[in-house]
This record gives C-alpha cells, structure tokens and sequence, in this order.
C-alpha cells in the first residue's frame, strides 16, 4: 500500500515537472526586465537592444500596458508564450484587472507571437490589427515568424502557437476602455511594412510607435518605405503627444521622432542625390559619414547597405 502511493506520488511529480517543461517563462524578462509607469495609465517593459538570438530568447521589444477603470490593453506583447508568460506575470503583480483588449502594431512576430500566453491566462480578451496584418498573417505570415524566431533563437521559441488578431482597426478609430481613449493612425501605402498601426493614449499624451520609429536599434526595412516613413514621422511631430515608445530601444519625447527621421531623410535623400553617378555599393562610405550620430546604434553595419539598396529601388520606382 505505501509502495503504491509513493508510486503515484513520484508520478504526480514527474507529471508537474512536464508541466513546468512544456509550460517555460522568459527569467529575465521576468527578474530584470520590470515595468515602468510612464503616466497615470500606461506602462511600458523596455526590451534589450538587440536582434532574436539564443541569449536574450527573442526578446527585444517594448511590451505596453495600459491599466483603465475597468480593464487592461496589453500593446505588443512580444515574440514567445515564454514571453508571454512573464508579461502576464508583470501585469498581475502591477494590478489585479483583467486584459481585455490586445493591440498589435505590425505583422512582424517579434512583436506578437506571445498572443496566445495573454488568451491563456485570460480567455476573453479580443485582439486588434491593421486588417492587412490579419490578412498575411493568415496566408502564411505567422508561419513564416514562427519558424523564423525559432531558427534565430536555436529553439528558445519552440512550441509558441500564432493567435491571430480577428478584430480590424481603422484610421482614426478611438477605442474607449474604463475612461481611457485610444486613437489608432493606420497611414495609406507602405511605413515600416503595409501593415502599421501607431496607437495614441489622448489622455496619457503618450504614442507606441511599433517600428515605425526606433531608438538607438536600426530595423530591417525589407517591407518598408523610406518616403511613407518620412510621412508619418512629419504627420506624428504634429500630434499632441510627450511620450513615445518606439517598437525597440529607450522611450523618450518628441526627439525620439526627429532623430529617427533625420536617419530615414539621410540614408533616402543620399541616395536620390547620388544615384545618378554612383552604384549603390559604392554609396555606403559616403552616406556613412553624414551618419556620426548613429553611429553606436544596434545593425547600422548589417543594414545600412541593405537600406541604401533598397532606397535605390524606390528612388527608381517614383520615377514611374
């Protein structure tokens, strides 16, 4: 008899250590990484400066959270349930209201693939995006990411699930939760990619760019466009805002959107100058020059060639 329960309770604890194995958490999100109230309402986790790689486990973004009256908006919660999970845990020990509203700010999964932990630990929460964001995620766009940060992390992402956002934002939608107003600014054409969404807290003052704006950290531009990010960084210095949280590196004010757009102006105004006598690998010296202040920032040798070439195709597009 007491055979047969030591039995099973070695097997409840093998059990709940699979558990725990199937189940992992970001730790340092969790020990380091603490969230900082910004203003009354809003709450960011600034993420390492960095690319997904298998030390910081694909985390490298800026999760929100924005605490109402009544309710919790979690804004891109990042890029693995591990994440996920350890966001949750942030939010909990903060406040005890439960998430109801979840908004992404692009297709690209580092910034949303830790969905699916924010469903887990509570079930009724609704999840928005630009409806071009829902559309490619569907077509394939979430399997891409989830493969992608598994290869870039070695398998620290493994058994993340895409949950999908279902619920499409608008241009100039404001979504009202327990007394905070949210204004969402969905622009025309390509920005950062064709999917972007910035979101406004109007009483907070304070804007969550995505990667439409970056702080010390330069981002692919693969999907992006030069010109249409230059327009939105003119369109958002107009707004009512103190505070912005860029989708990677340090919050900061309004400087965070003129330093960011003098990077995009440069690199793209270069290029169009100098074209017409120059191939674009032999451009990178001399628009590397005009950039000493960015020069510290994370990727500007892995992407200002990529950058240089692909303002060169623009360039050669606008033509038409």
């Amino acid at each position: 008899m007491h055979l047969r329960k030591l039995l099973a309770a070695l097997s409840l604890g093998v059990c709940a250590g699979w558990g725990q194995a199937a189940d992992p958490i970001h730790q340092e999100l969790l020990d380091k990484h603490k969230p900082e109230q910004l203003s009354g309402h809003v709450w960011m986790i600034q993420g390492p400066i960095g690319y997904p790689n298998p030390q910081n486990q694909g985390f490298m973004n800026n999760p929100g959270f924005i605490v109402t009256a009544d309710s919790v908006v979690v804004i891109d919660p990042g890029s693995s349930a591990a994440i996920g999970r350890a966001v949750v845990q942030h939010i909990k020990a903060n406040t005890d209201k439960p998430v109801t509203h979840v908004l992404t700010t692009h297709v690209h999964g580092d910034h949303w693939l830790a969905n699916q932990s924010i469903r887990d630990a509570w079930p009724d929460a609704r999840f928005y995006a630009h409806p071009a964001m829902i559309k490619l995620a569907t077509e394939g766009a979430a399997e891409f990411w989830l493969g992608n940060m598994d290869t870039l992390t070695e398998g620290a992402t493994k058994g993340t699930q895409a949950l999908i956002p279902t619920e499409a934002l608008s241009n100039g939608q404001v979504l009202g939760v327990g007394g905070v107003n949210i204004k969402v600014h969905i622009a025309e054409g390509k920005v950062h990619s064709s999917t972007d969404a910035m979101f406004e807290v109007l009483e907070d003052k304070v804007l969550f760019t995505g990667d439409n704006f970056n702080n010390r950290r330069i981002v692919r531009m693969d999907d992006g466009s030069f010109a249409g990010s230059i327009r939105v960084a003119d369109a958002a210095l107009k707004l009512d805002i103190e505070t912005i949280v860029p989708g990677h590196g340090p919050k900061g004010g309004k400087q965070v959107l003129n330093y960011y757009r003098n990077y995009l102006d440069t690199v793209y105004g270069s290029v169009k100058t100098l074209r017409e006598s120059m191939e674009a690998f032999e451009m990178k010296p001399k628009i590397a020059e005009k950039l000493g202040d960015f020069k510290d920032w994370q990727g500007l040798d892995d992407e200002l060639g990529k950058h240089i070439s692909l303002g060169v195709l623009e360039a050669e597009q606008e033509d038409f």
